[in-house]
This record gives structure tokens, C-alpha cells and sequence, in this order.
């Protein structure tokens, strides 16, 4: 059996799960991930969408919360200093939002397949093991002298924070703005148009890999780069399929000439 806690074990899965993504990004321009917009009976049971988002999203919180403490015994306090506190800050700062506030915040009685929340948790406790492996155990093992203090001076650490907590905002809103479409108790379907909707039909899709972008900057990491990687294999495609759905469903309001799928001006 492998051994988890290994930098060869480390390297093995983050290669794999590179090319994983690109399977995963090929698959959904083909296969609409049945969630959300796109739920269809064909994936099969269902359960409530709150459990599912609280059970799919909670695993990488509490795989990353394990591992840096963890890691506190065993190197004399390294993750302690500001950097790793950081790195640990906002991502766990992002996914009890997405793990414990989310799931509350939604509204009806929506439905999500439960094959759905299983891939979910997969990958899920991939990535937390991913994340927390690399910034928590072999950065201060292998590489003690990079995340040092004087890092969150750097430009990547400065630009990716920026972009990270932009990325952080425009998710926010874009949610928000999803969620108040409808009035109380009314079941209509409205074409969003407010904030980066105006330019973008999936902009809360744009503020996570916005996110994840600046994420992937900030640590200067393969780790946060995979996350930036997968987070494009999943939600471009995806946007594609909202992009179409839109447009057969709202075809008086949608201007295909203005508006891009996740992308500004570009796609």
C-alpha cells in the first residue's frame, strides 16, 4: 500500500490528477454534470441539495484543519509563522463559507444526485490532501527557506492575495445575486443580468477560478496550480452548458453578442 506521506506518493498524484482534470474537461462539453442548472434524472437518487453541498464541501475543510495541525509538533512551530498561517486562513476562510454558510443560504427544496456528492467528496479529499500535504508538511520539510516572513512581501504572494480575495468577492455576489432572483414564493426561471452577469452568464463560476488563480499565485505551488487547473477543467464546460440552456430558455433577452460564457469579452 502507498505511503501517503511521502513527496514521491505527492508527485505520482498530482501528475495523475493533471490528467484526470483533462479527462474531466473533454467529458463535460459531452455529459452535463447533473447539479444545480443542469440536474437530470439520469444520474440517478437523489437527496436534499443542502446535505449535499454541507457532506461534498466539508471533507477538504476538515482534511486541511487536520493537516496543518498536524503539522505544528513537527516542525518546531515553522507553520506557526505568518505565511503558512495565512495559506491555512484563506482556505479554510473560503470553504467553511462554502461548507457551513452556503448550504443555509439556499433556498427551495432543490435536489441534488447523489452520485454527484460522492465524485464531489472524492475529489474534495484529493485536494485537501493535496493542499495541506505540500504547504503544511513538504514546503517546511523540503523547502524551509521559501515560505519564509519576508514572502508575504513578494509580489506573488501581494498580487495572488489580491486576485484571490477579488476572485473571493465576485463568487459572493454573483451568489447573491442568483439567490434573489425570485421573489417568495415564486417558481419562475429569470435570465440573471446584474453585476458580471451583464457580461458573463456563469460569473460566480468566473470568481471561484478567479480564486483559485490568485490561490495558485500566492502559495507559487504545483499544488495550487492543480487546483487552478481542475477548477477550469470543471467549470468551463459546464458554463458552456449554462450558456446554451440560457439561451434556448430566454431567447428574447439573450444577446449571444455580448454575452460570454466565463470569460469577459473572450468565452
Amino acid at each position: 500500500m502507498a505511503n501517503l506521506y511521502t513527496i514521491d506518493f505527492f508527485y505520482d498524484l498530482v501528475y495523475i490528477m493533471f490528467i484526470v482534470g483533462l479527462v474531466v474537461f473533454v467529458s463535460l462539453y459531452f455529459v452535463d454534470a447533473g447539479y444545480g442548472k443542469m440536474r437530470s434524472d439520469k444520474w440517478g437518487p437523489t437527496m436534499s441539495n443542502k446535505a449535499g453541498w454541507f457532506l461534498m464541501e466539508v471533507p477538504v475543510f476538515l482534511v486541511v484543519f487536520y493537516l496543518y495541525m498536524k503539522s505544528i509538533p513537527l516542525y518546531g512551530g515553522l507553520t506557526q509563522k505568518v505565511p503558512y498561517w495565512l495559506f491555512f486562513l484563506f482556505f479554510e476562510f473560503h470553504y467553511f463559507q462554502r461548507s457551513f454558510i452556503f448550504p443555509l443560504l439556499l433556498k427551495g427544496n432543490g435536489q441534488m444526485p447523489f452520485a454527484i456528492m460522492i465524485l464531489s467528496v472524492v475529489w474534495n479529499l484529493i485536494n485537501g490532501y493535496i493542499q495541506g500535504f505540500w504547504l503544511f508538511h513538504l514546503a517546511p520539510q523540503y523547502y524551509p527557506d521559501l515560505y519564509t516572513t519576508a514572502w508575504v512581501t513578494s509580489p506573488q504572494f501581494i498580487i495572488g492575495t489580491i486576485i484571490f480575495f477579488t476572485g473571493w468577492c465576485i463568487n459572493m455576489h454573483s451568489d447573491y445575486i442568483i439567490r434573489h432572483l425570485r421573489k417568495p414564493g415564486d417558481t419562475n426561471h429569470y435570465l440573471p443580468k446584474q453585476g458580471l452577469y451583464k457580461y458573463v452568464t456563469s460569473a460566480n463560476y468566473l470568481g471561484e477560478i478567479t480564486e483559485w488563480l490568485g490561490f495558485a499565485i500566492l502559495t507559487w505551488s504545483v499544488a495550487g496550480l492543480l487546483f487552478f487547473w481542475f477548477s477550469c477543467c470543471n467549470l468551463v464546460p459546464r458554463s458552456n452548458a449554462i450558456y446554451k440552456k440560457y439561451a434556448e430558455e430566454f431567447p428574447d433577452e439573450f444577446d449571444p453578442k455580448k454575452l460570454k460564457r466565463i470569460i469577459p469579452f473572450i468565452y
